[in-house]
């Protein structure tokens, strides 16, 4: 005779429960799940007070919260949750998008006292000044610590600031003492987000994370790519056009200079290019053939109040020195125009 198999009853405040949540969880477009694995109880009650206008949290089993999920039409199965629903978790919900959500989380994260046994998740150090510390026993300590240190009146001093453990090392119980006489709340407490299921799409908790700085630089690039491309092809928009127009008229400025085309907008530039070509072929032809006399002579200027012998002298011999350095560039062009080149 087969046994009989007892239906185990499930207790009503379970029933009542999921019920409540899986209504918490159709109410609301963002779902995070949280791991809850040393997060102190007092610091939760905070974020639920910091962020309870734009959140709902809640801590709940993953076995309940995974029959919630269902009852609310979200097979953790189907969508890959299940793998996220162990150990001590909460349910964050929410109707602002996830990535908006994370970055409120680590906005509102605290500080606590490192623990003996803890690991240290950064760079930790033991800043130079008055520790108010009266000598003693201390000073053993902070010598196996290596941290340098003087007595100044009856008051340790650390010379200098000192790295006492990099991320990754556990944390002693002598520094973790230190730390808490010193009152160095280095610990980062916040919420470590597992998953956001957002929109129907699965998003693991590492890639909720934005660097705001790298992404407007990245924007910044992006824009000047599209102006670039816009004015290269003329594109009809305002804000580009107007950048093309000055592009064409640089263009078509330069071409009249080249072309010698006098208008009364060009006549300046045509002027003045055709005076820099005439000194730099007069002073590459006095170069190469100095039996013929030619003479590079500085443009007249204005007269101009009398100056002191050594100012004047001083002036004179930083034209002459510019008219040495007529430029490579300059020459090639007065040679140009001479032989038609």
């Amino acid at each position: 005779m087969p046994a009989l198999v007892q239906k185990r009853e499930v207790p009503e405040w379970k029933v009542k429960q999921v019920k409540e949540l899986a209504d918490e969880i159709r109410r609301h477009k963002t779902i995070l799940i949280a791991d809850l694995t040393g997060f102190p109880t007092n610091k939760l009650q905070e974020l639920r007070k910091k962020i309870g206008k734009v959140a709902f949290i809640k801590v709940v089993k993953p076995k309940l919260l995974a029959i919630s999920l269902r009852e609310a039409g979200i097979d953790p199965e189907k969508t890959g949750l299940t793998k996220y629903l162990t150990g001590q978790v909460a349910l964050l919900l929410s109707d602002i998008n996830s990535f908006e959500l994370n970055s409120l989380l680590e906005k509102h994260k605290s500080y606590t006292y490192y623990k003996p046994g803890d690991v240290a998740s950064s760079e930790i150090v033991i800043p130079e000044g008055d520790t108010g510390i009266p000598p003693g026993p201390m000073l053993s300590v902070f010598g196996r610590l290596k941290i340098p240190t003087k007595v100044v009146g009856n008051s340790i001093q650390v010379a200098k600031d000192t790295v006492v453990a990099k991320p990754g090392d556990q944390i002693s119980p002598e520094l973790a003492s230190l730390l808490q006489k010193l009152d160095l709340p280095l610990k980062e407490v916040k919420l470590r987000v597992k998953v956001a299921y957002d929109g129907g799409v699965v998003i693991p908790g590492e890639k909720l994370a934005l660097n705001i700085d790298e992404y407007v630089e990245l924007l910044k690039v992006a824009v000047l790519d599209y102006l670039k491309i816009g004015v290269e092809i003329a594109w009809p928009e305002p804000d580009i056009l107007r950048l093309t127009l000055v592009k064409a008229h640089r263009q078509a400025l330069g071409l009249a200079v080249e072309t010698a085309f006098v208008t009364p907008d060009t006549v300046e530039h045509v002027i003045r290019v055709a005076e820099s070509r005439a000194l730099a072929l007069a002073a590459a032809v006095s170069e190469k053939a100095p039996e013929l006399g030619l003479k590079v002579s500085a443009v007249q200027q204005p007269s101009q109040p009398q100056q002191p012998a050594a100012e004047k002298k001083e002036e004179e011999k930083k034209e002459e020195e510019k008219q040495e350095t007529i430029s490579e560039e300059q020459l090639a062009e007065g040679l140009g125009a001479l032989f038609g080149m």
